[in-house]
């Protein structure tokens, strides 16, 4: 219900940015109109004595959100991704947020266990640790089975929390409506859009099910990459507001010193990532988009373990071609040629001049290719490349945005690591062999049996189809203008050629 019982909500929230000192830079960082900055401060200024005070130790905006509560901090997560809504250094602030808040009772987590598996927790596993971690919508506990002795994690989503998110969530779509509303110059922020792309990332994360289908798609896509490891579900262990995985157990990547000792090589573990991240990206469309250091570990024999699949990315085939073909045509230098590649996807409008884009895109390469090896950055060139795109008129790409903040993750993991790392020789294998395996002959005749395969799908009706079609050309009288009928007859013809080629490719391949 998205009636004026929010207002109290949204007031409380913004006195709180008023309190923590955050309410300047949240309106500065995402470029708020001026009426909408005056509405917000006199709304909240009066009530400042009713915010929270929050962490003094955190960064301003930090402390707001954290100091609010679960459904903010995961708000504040989301924005980290869309630093075209809020700025690229108000995203970097909110990238750091820690997702550690007070864990709830062991207690209630096995109560809770107990009523969405049907079995007392007790029953189910030998050993039951406290919380070794706690989140914003979760906490994780290591268990070992009683039926196996397998060591297990075992999320519980915190009690209640399905209902907070969703009064939030409400206060949320309330608040974006009003600001619309208020202020019309506001909407190029798309705050309704930003609201419902949250809804749907936190409503996923509040059905641990899905999160288990996320690890097992994810560990299917990568089973065979070499040194990288995915905990996989038990799906007999899990639910909706429980999910067990593999225990993964490593040193964290966030602890160079640690590794070092241990004996690992953390300059070819600052390469591997970077490589993996672009061949899930690249080869499967499917990637972890929240690919921090809390997310990854090192086991003892070297391999990287990634976890907590609460957020991941998608990319479709086409746009995967495309971005491929963008990064291989800067590591080339051959700017014509990436130009040429936003014009084909569409992504710049036909009425500008490809030429100009092409000397805009050379001023964004030719810096970079200057720099020493350990500041070339991709995701750097990224955020200039659609800096230099926008205002050729191209539309934001929401999928690639994604793709280019967990580029910022990555890359930010890997220089950790080794400093000195050239980004650009460690993608080019990567980058280099999806074009040779799909954009290449192969990838065409691939493409065209795949063509052929969906046509097939039809070939018990194109006979009758052809029938029909030169039916209504007989029965129609003469058009000035190409036949309707025989336009159709035509493409059906097209589509039993491509059935012949279909076999004979089958024949030959």
């Amino acid at each position: 219900m998205r009636g004026p019982h929010n207002i109290w909500r949204l007031i409380r929230t913004g006195a709180t940015f008023i309190r923590t000192g955050a309410m300047h830079q949240a309106l500065e960082a995402m470029d708020t109109p001026p009426r909408l900055r005056a509405v917000a401060y006199a709304i909240s200024a009066p009530f400042a004595w009713l915010g929270y005070k929050g962490d003094p130790e955190l960064p301003p905006v930090t402390r707001a959100i954290t100091a609010l509560g679960p459904a903010y901090i995961k708000f504040g997560q989301v924005l980290s991704t869309r630093p075209d809504v809020v700025g690229d250094e108000l995203a970097d602030q909110l990238r750091v947020l820690q997702d550690k808040l007070p864990p709830f009772d062991t207690g209630i987590a096995k109560r809770m266990i107990e009523e969405e598996l049907g079995a007392p927790a007790d029953r189910l596993f030998m050993e039951f640790s406290e919380p070794v971690a706690a989140a914003s919508i979760a906490q994780v506990h290591s268990a070992r089975r009683a039926d196996t002795g397998e060591k297990v994690a075992v999320k519980v989503l915190r009690p209640g929390i399905e209902r907070a998110f969703r009064r939030d969530l409400d206060a949320f779509h309330f608040a974006a409506g009003m600001i619309e509303r208020l202020s019309p110059a506001s909407r190029r922020l798309r705050p309704t859009e930003v609201v419902k792309h949250f809804e749907s990332v936190v409503l996923g994360e509040l059905d641990l099910r899905l999160e288990a289908s996320a690890a097992s798609q994810f560990g299917a896509n990568t089973k065979d990459d070499a040194g990288f490891l995915v905990p996989q579900p038990a799906w007999n262990f899990s639910a909706k507001r429980v999910m067990v995985l593999d225990w993964a157990e490593g040193l964290p990547l966030g602890d160079r010193e640690a590794l070092i000792a241990a004996g690992h090589n953390v300059n070819l573990i600052g390469e591997r990532v970077l490589q993996l991240f672009l061949s899930h990206a690249l080869r499967d469309g499917y990637f972890h988009a929240d690919m921090h250091h809390g997310n990854l570990k090192v086991a003892a024999n070297g391999d990287i373990l990634a976890y907590d699949f609460g957020i991941m990315g998608q990319i479709d085939e086409y746009t995967r071609r495309v971005y491929a073909e963008i990064l291989m045509g800067f590591i080339q230098r051959d700017y014509r040629r990436v130009a040429e590649v936003h014009f084909e996807a569409g992504y710049v409008p036909a009425d500008r001049d490809v030429d100009d884009f092409a000397l805009a895109l050379r001023a964004v390469g030719e810096p970079i290719f200057g720099m020493d090896a350990e500041h070339i950055s991709m995701a750097r060139l990224l955020a200039y490349l659609f800096e230099v795109t926008e205002r050729f008129g191209m539309q934001t790409q929401t999928q690639l945005i994604l793709l280019q903040r967990t580029m910022v993750v990555v890359e930010g993991v890997a220089r950790s690591l080794n400093p000195t790392i050239n980004m650009w020789e460690v993608a080019r294998p990567v980058v280099e062999k999806y074009i040779r395996e799909n954009l290449g002959p192969r990838a065409a005749l691939n493409d065209l049996r795949r063509t052929v395969q969906v046509l097939g799908r039809f070939g018990p009706e194109l006979p009758e189809l052809l029938k029909a079609a030169i039916r209504r050309q007989t029965e129609e009288p003469p058009a000035p203008v190409e036949p309707k009928g025989w336009r159709y007859a035509a493409l059906v013809a097209g589509g039993v050629a491509l059935l012949l080629i279909g076999v004979l490719l089958g024949e030959l391949i």
